[in-house]
């Protein structure tokens, strides 16, 4: 009776344990990257006609940290590939997210706790992604792969400036192919071995932020304890990602950081998810000195949809955003950057960017300056930022930004 008893229990814990890996990392998702339904803009005919002409870019999503397949259309998250076609999305912009802080926060994190790590076994990735940022990275790098073989040609990887071409020709064919570029939030997956970004640009990394809510090998966290700047090794890395044609990210930076990577850059450098101490005095917005200094590499600003990065989830709050920038710098530096999927809250997803198309009209963007916004300013930096340093004509290679 005994031994059928625990036998008993062991099932209900075999099950219960089953039971956890099936629905716990789904139930999880749910919790952290939600819609806030509140009501959403109306959207004009002429939003609608103008969106689907538009070549859209968007600079970064946390997607591939979630167990689902990206191929099927999901009741929960922000993205996935039905809904980027809904969305006429041309290129997303894929960030592996390895490592952060329990108790996350804007303010200070330290570097020695990890709440990735539970979400990791949580759910059954391969065990050598338990222990090992590299691996995490790497095994990010493989699920794009893996997404775009199984997608019947309607998703397909970019590593190239060449890459983007063919995209572009597809999708102008009537194609319509949406074109997935892989990217790091924060290369403490170095594991402290530059080396290791050549295993990375290998497995096709192709941009990468410093850090990410805690200081690294590399450089301080404007969330870290200690926000510094560039370490000896960041800059080592800054300046192999420009010579291999990796664009470096300052999202996340510190503000010292911020100033020593674009002092150093000799490629455009961008901003790829957050927004403008102008209109959302939060700490991880850019100022205008560091807009300014963005433009003069050349860069872009990816402004964002949630509360941290426009203090508010209003397609409106993003698009005056986006103006800032415009009249600050010019509308050449303008672009997206959701941070979908990335445990944040937001009023649409991808599938409803007509949203920001129509406030960016009602802001009062002419189309020119739209299509540059949604997407072909993104296009410029990235088609020349993955060409590495030695193909580049000898006065483009060789001087630094201004």
């Amino acid at each position: 009776m005994i031994r059928k008893t625990i036998y008993s229990l062991l099932g209900l814990i075999g099950l219960a344990a089953i039971a956890f890996f099936i629905f716990a990392p789904g139930y999880i998702e749910e919790q952290t990257n939600m819609i806030d339904g509140q009501p959403l803009i109306e959207v004009s005919e002429e939003a609608k006609a103008l969106h689907a002409t538009l070549t859209i870019v968007d600079l970064h999503s946390d997607t591939l940290l979630w167990k689902r397949n990206m191929l099927d259309r999901a009741d929960r998250g922000h993205m996935d590939l039905p809904r980027l076609q809904d969305g006429n999305v041309a290129l997303q912009i894929f960030s592996s997210v390895t490592k952060s802080p329990d108790n996350q926060n804007y303010d200070s994190n330290p570097s020695d706790t990890d709440q990735i790590t539970e979400l990791v076994i949580g759910q059954l990735q391969p065990t050598e992604t338990w222990t090992s940022l590299l691996e995490r990275s790497l095994w990010h790098a493989k699920r794009l792969e893996k997404a775009a073989a199984g997608s019947e040609g309607q998703l397909v990887t970019v590593r190239s400036a060449q890459d983007i071409d063919a995209l572009l020709e597809n999708r102008q064919a009537g194609e319509g192919p949406v074109g997935g570029l892989f990217s790091a939030e924060g290369l403490h997956s170095l594991e402290g071995d530059i080396a290791n970004l050549d295993k990375l640009y290998a497995a096709g990394m192709r941009m990468a932020g410093l850090t990410h809510f805690f200081d690294n090998e590399l450089a301080g966290s404007m969330h870290g304890l200690e926000k510094g700047g560039l370490t000896d090794m960041g800059r080592d890395v800054v300046r192999k990602m420009e010579e291999l044609g990796m664009v470096v990210d300052i999202a996340h930076c510190s503000r010292q950081c911020v100033a020593e990577v674009l002092s150093l850059a000799r490629r455009p450098v961008v901003s790829s998810h957050g927004g403008v101490q102008a209109t959302c005095e939060v700490n991880r917005n850019l100022t205008d000195d560091e807009i300014r200094g963005v433009a003069a590499t050349g860069g872009v600003i990816g402004v964002g949809y949630w509360e941290g990065a426009i203090c508010s989830t209003d397609p409106r709050a993003a698009a005056k955003a986006m103006k800032h920038i415009r009249d600050l710098v010019g509308i050449a530096h303008v672009a997206l950057g959701s941070d979908y999927d990335g445990a944040t809250t937001v009023r649409f997803d991808t599938s409803e960017l007509t949203q920001v198309t129509q406030a960016l009209m009602d802001e009062g963007f002419s189309e020119a300056e739209i299509r540059a916004a949604m997407g072909e300013n993104a296009l410029r930096v990235l088609s020349t930022g993955l060409i590495p340093l030695a193909e580049l004509p000898a006065t483009e290679a060789s001087e630094p930004a201004a």
